[in-house]
């Protein structure tokens, strides 16, 4: 599939490279990575960046203004998004074909060309194998802003090589793409750094979680907390994994308020969750899943599915 890949890039002068709604560094990470990538081998192409751009990636980069004439015969490529509910900027469907880059489950098969493995730790590590196959085929080069942008897309979605997705061949590209000069620590301070503000509400949450004998945990974080905090939804991104430092701790869920729905954020270090994820309106890997409330009432049942699968495994 990453051979018929580059021959269809190859056909196409305008290229539009989407991902995910909210994102975190390996949406990120795999759409800059990509385009940067296709911009050095092909100078003469327009490769851009759709999306609304989030304040919290501003260390890795901006998408592009992107008009709606642009996509007229296109290629459209979707990195790290597993169904269309999802995708950022849904004029994606203005392309004349659309690839399909990703390593969640595969349960919305949208695209004419689909690169969907679910072995791998990210999106950012199969646009690296993609750029290998380039480099054996057609004698591509990896820059170094895309080399860059790849290294943070695995390490954020492995949790810098601590979850169990990482493996062998991770290490491995890893450690081809820190052989490009790139400032690593300025990049993690950009990823990991804290304002003192966040740093006050993950006290918050570690005061305020709950977690039953079965190691099953939940943390409500409503407006009124958000606004004493002065935090946005969407900075809390950063403190999902607090959690997991708990020791007993199986299973958590955070519930983030916003003004017309809640983020219910689920991670594990054992269970499965993605199951449950599903069951409220969303999805994503088997151990980090998002998923969607409309009121506490709602909530408080995603609260009891989780420790009904926790007190499973016990």
């Amino acid at each position: 599939m990453n051979s018929q890949i580059i021959d269809t890039i190859k056909q196409y002068e305008m290229i539009i490279i989407h991902r995910h709604v909210r994102p975190d560094p390996d949406a990120y990470g795999s759409q800059l990575g990509l385009k940067y990538l296709l911009e050095h081998n092909y100078p003469e192409k327009r490769i851009l960046a759709a999306g609304e751009h989030d304040g919290t990636m501003d260390f890795l980069g901006m998408p592009d203004e992107v008009a709606d004439t642009d996509f007229n015969g296109s290629l459209v490529i979707v990195t790290d998004t597993a169904n269309t509910e999802r995708i950022d900027d849904q004029r994606y469907v203005g392309g004349e074909k659309i690839i399909k880059i990703d390593h969640h489950p595969n349960d919305d098969a949208y695209g004419d060309l689909l690169l969907v493995d679910t072995r791998a730790s990210s999106s950012s590590e199969m646009v690296y194998e993609l750029f290998a196959t380039g480099q054996q085929q057609e004698g591509w080069e990896l820059p170094t802003s895309a080399a860059r942008q790849l290294y943070a897309g695995i390490i954020g979605d492995t949790g810098r090589f601590l979850f169990p997705s990482t493996t062998q061949k991770t290490f491995k590209i890893a450690g081809e793409l820190i052989k490009s000069d790139f400032d690593r620590n300025a990049l993690h301070n950009g990823m990991y750094e804290m304002d003192r503000k966040l740093l006050h509400l993950q006290g918050y949450m570690y005061q305020n979680f709950k977690m039953d004998e079965n190691g099953a945990a939940f943390v409500k974080i409503t407006l009124d907390v958000l606004r004493e905090y002065e935090v946005t939804a969407t900075e809390t991104s950063l403190l999902v994994s607090s959690l997991g430092n708990v020791k007993g701790m199986k299973a958590w869920v955070i519930f983030i308020e916003e003004e017309d729905e809640i983020r219910v954020r689920l991670r594990s270090k054992g269970p499965v969750i993605n199951g449950l994820a599903k069951e409220f309106s969303g999805g994503g890997h088997p151990m980090a899943s998002g998923a969607t409330a409309y009121s506490w009432e709602e909530a408080e049942r995603v609260i009891v599915r989780l420790k009904e699968i926790c007190a499973s495994e016990a």
